[in-house]
């Protein structure tokens, strides 16, 4: 099942949210714009005994919430994760090009952690292990392994479709229309 896009009033992604929870939003009122080819799910309610019709609630899978958000998103670094680095990667080898299975990739420091390089967005990069196995605890200057693409911290946009697991095409559009010019993910 896919999960409804939650967003603030000015359209800035706040969370993936269940299907119940978008219910609730729009049963109480609390959506002020959706988007989205069709509903995401139809939910049936009982029947009014006075007009003998039974309740229908469309749940969209984008939705907008009231009011403003509490924090200023674009200053929240998204979290880190190696499904998400190699999916940022686009689950290639940063060193020698090759598109591998998730399984077959590792997550590389190009500043060895040994060396103190953080586990960090800037820092990362996905790696066959053959290649990891090469460059060892060295930078890609030391083992002469040049990076075929720069890291980068994923904007808001491209964190979400990053971390959703089953994204349907009208939601994924209408996040890939709001990514950064010349993102990867495009």
């Amino acid at each position: 099942m896919h999960d409804v896009l939650q967003l603030d009033i000015t359209g800035l992604p706040q969370a993936w949210i269940s299907v119940e929870q978008a219910a609730c939003l729009v049963a109480t009122d609390a959506v002020v714009w959706s988007a989205g080819d069709q509903p995401l799910a139809v939910m049936r309610g009982g029947v009014n005994t006075a007009t003998g019709r039974q309740s229908v609630l469309a749940v969209p899978p984008i939705v907008a919430l009231r009011g403003a958000s509490r924090i200023n998103l674009f200053d929240v670094v998204p979290t880190f994760g190696k499904g998400k680095l190699l999916k940022r990667d686009r689950h290639t080898c940063a060193y020698c090009g090759v598109v591998q299975d998730h399984r077959a990739l590792t997550v590389d420091h190009i500043v060895p952690a040994s060396r103190g390089g953080a586990l960090s967005w800037m820092n990362t990069v996905a790696a066959c292990r053959a290649c990891n196995s090469r460059k060892a605890a060295r930078t890609p200057d030391e083992a002469r392994m040049p990076l075929l693409f720069a890291p980068f911290v994923p904007s808001r946009f491209e964190d979400f479709i990053l971390k959703g697991r089953y994204i349907r095409a009208d939601v994924h559009d209408w996040l890939a229309a709001r990514l950064p010019k010349g993102s990867r993910l495009s």
